[in-house]
Parts: structure tokens; sequence; C-alpha cells
């Protein structure tokens, strides 16, 4: 199936749809987090990483309920609810800016409750995938995907706006956003309960989920890499990136953007031209060279080049990222049940976006104690760890898709 046929599924189109405005605002909140504690309340990187911490880690205990509910519940009619729920948060911080009282406490309200959202969101819109695209899932996440980091790079564009138009605008489109994803998801079928999964407790579905990523070692293996590999990279994007364009180049809100903007451009195109390759045999073999050759990507950027090299740098971090979050998540939803999917995907969000505040934490204060650049340094040294992990100690290097063999 090429990327035209997948368009023809209606409900995909409306599945693209939801996933599209609600990434436009999760994407805005990532820049708008960031710029308005450096940019804006001028704090010291330490006192940055912290405070993303704080807004994220909630999202690590969540991001397994969430998992736990939507196995047991019709994701679609959950997502709704949460989706319409969320605009209260950036009408929050409207109001607050309006009153004059913008500080550091107001801003954690409103970050934390946006992590929430993506947190207990995160793995039921993953799990309706399934039941729309059938055996097709890797064209589907790659498409996914790639649409995702475009509007990754609206969202962008429209929060690095925010020194010009002011902090109201940015976050009133953040609200609408969020909002008319509500209105996309509605469109969706209402999708099957696992009666089963709706009647236990809590933490005993947690714990079922959790067992089974474990019993699949293909997918609890990915899972480590994936998650290890985010604390350094994403952690580094997140918290070393922004200051690097502010510290090492002198950029504003409106340049880091458009640097995020080149960053998610190159996401994508990776991603639609692997459309055109998948199904692939092996993808493990590729998500681990991927690995490894981040660690040249980000060398490259560590010599403090030219910003030209440093732009050229940007569009390589992105490239690599593009394909391993989609090869990551293609293993990983190929290979889960339907009974534990939503849960075990949920896992997979929580390495996604729960290490990301952890590396945030720590390279917030390695940043501060030796150098900006110095803060790439892990995440160089741990993408050679995981490349000799994956190969010789796991079953990732060797994992064959069911969606090529058949």
């Amino acid at each position: 199936m090429s990327l035209p046929g997948i368009l023809q599924n209606p409900e995909f189109r409306d599945y693209l749809g939801s996933t599209s405005f609600s990434g436009i605002a999760f994407a805005m909140q990532q820049l708008l987090l960031g710029w308005i504690l450096i940019g804006i309340l001028e704090l010291p990187a330490s006192q940055v990483g912290m405070i993303q911490a704080a807004c994220g880690v909630p999202g690590i205990f969540l991001m397994l309920l969430g998992g736990a509910r939507a196995d047991g519940r019709d994701t679609r009619a959950m997502l709704m609810q949460i989706y319409a729920l969320a605009p209260i948060l950036p009408i929050f911080l409207i109001v607050i800016i309006n009153l004059e009282l913008l500080s550091i406490w107001s801003v954690v309200v409103w970050g934390l409750g946006m992590s929430v959202v993506v947190a207990y969101s995160s793995p039921a819109q993953q799990a309706i995938l399934n039941g729309i695209v059938g055996n097709n899932v890797q064209k589907a996440v790659s498409a996914t995907t790639a649409i995702g980091f475009l509007v990754q790079m609206l969202g962008l564009s429209v929060a690095g706006t925010m020194d010009e138009l002011g902090l109201i605008p940015v976050l009133t489109f953040q609200a609408f956003c969020v909002g008319f994803g509500a209105l996309a998801v509605r469109r969706l079928k209402p999708q099957p309960v696992n009666q089963i999964t709706n009647s236990a407790p809590a933490w005993k579905t947690i714990a079922a989920g959790l067992q089974a990523v474990y019993d699949n070692k293909v997918i609890y293996h990915a899972l480590i890499i994936n998650f290890t590999s985010s604390i350094f990279n994403a952690g580094a994007f997140m918290t070393v990136f922004p200051f690097i364009i502010k510290r090492i180049y002198a950029g504003d809100a409106f340049l880091l953007s458009m640097m995020m903007i080149i960053f998610y451009g190159s996401a994508a195109f990776s991603n639609f031209i692997m459309i055109r390759l998948m199904p692939l045999l092996r993808p493990g073999r590729i998500f681990l060279l991927m690995q490894l050759s981040r660690m040249v990507i980000l060398g490259v950027m560590w010599i403090q080049p030219s910003f030209w090299l440093m732009v050229l740098a940007t569009i390589g971090w992105g490239l690599n990222m593009g394909i391993t979050m989609t090869l990551s998540r293609s293993i990983v939803q190929e290979s889960a049940t339907v009974e534990f999917r939503a849960r075990i995907l949920s896992v997979y969000s929580l390495g996604l976006l729960g290490s990301a505040p952890i590396g945030a934490l720590m390279l917030g204060l390695i940043i501060e104690r030796f150098g900006t650049l110095n803060g790439l340094i892990p995440a160089m040294m741990i993408s050679v760890a995981l490349f000799v992990y994956g190969v010789f100690f796991t079953g990732v290097y060797n994992y064959r898709s069911p969606s090529a063999v058949n």
C-alpha cells in the first residue's frame, strides 16, 4: 500500500486530523515552556532543567495509567474527553498574563497540566492506529510520524512569534488547536472495549502490561534502548539545544523556532523516504545503526562549528531522529498483542516522553558546571554503548518484521 492508498482510508484521514491538531498544540508547548523560562523569566540552566523535569516527570506515572485505562475503555471517547478539557490550561496562563502575575509557579501549573494531557492521551492515540490500518502498521506509523513532524513545524512557527506577537495570541492558538483535536477524534468510530481489563483494578492492569513487555524480549530490549537514548538525546534537544542557540549563536526565540523547524522538517523528510521503502524486513538493524551515527552528528555540534555547519548538523540530527523514532515504534507496535497493545505503547511513550525531563534535569546541571556544549557529551557516549548493547546482547538486531515476511 502506497501513501495515497493509506490516505484513501477515510478513518485514517480523520485519525491524522486528530493527531495533527493535537500535535500542533503539543509542539508549541515544547518551545513555549523552554523560552518562557530561558528568554522571558531568564532563569539559569540548572533551574530550567529542574522546572522542565518537574513538569514532565509526573507524566511517567500517568503514561502507564493512561495505557491501562485505554485497554479497558473506548479510546475514542477517552481522547475526546482529554482534548475537550485541555484548552483550560492555556486559557489559565492567558488570565495570569493579563493580571501581570506571570511567575515560575504559574508556568509550572500550566506546564505540568499540559504534560499530563500529553502523557494520559498518548497511549490511547497510538493504540487506535492498529484497528484503523490493519497489517499496514509500518507505513501507517511512518505516515503518521511524518505528518506529525510537519504539524510540529507549524506549531513551532507560531510559537516562535511570541516575542513579536506576544504570548496571549500564541496561547490562544494553542487552546483552539487542542479543541479542534477533540472535534476530529469525534469523527472516528467507537473502539472495542476489553471487558476483562475494564473490570480489573488499575494496578493489576498496569502490572500485567509490564509483564507483557518483559515477556516479549524484542519489545523489552527495544524499549530499554529507546528509553536510555531518549534520556540523553531528547534531553539534549529539550535543554542543551536551546542554550546552544542562545549562548553560542546569540539567537532569539525566532531563530530557535527556525532551527527546530529545520530539525523536524528533516525528520519528516526521512519518514516520507521510508514510506517508499517499507515494509522493512529488518528494521532493528537500521534502528541500531542510527544510534551509532548520532555520535558523529552531535560531535560536529560539540566542536562549535560555523553556523552553516551547525544547520547541516541539525538536519542530520533530524533525519536520524525521524528514522529511529519511527522504527522503534514500528517494532513495538507490530510485536504487541491486541490485549496489551495500549499498555505496551504506554511504556513506549513513557520512554519517549518521560525520559526527556530526566535528561533535562541531568543535562541542565552539566551545562552549568561544565559548559553548554559539553552537555552533548553524554549523548555521544551513550549512542556508542547502545549500539554495542543492541547488536551483541539483544535480539533487536535480528528482528524480522511480520509485515515484510508476509
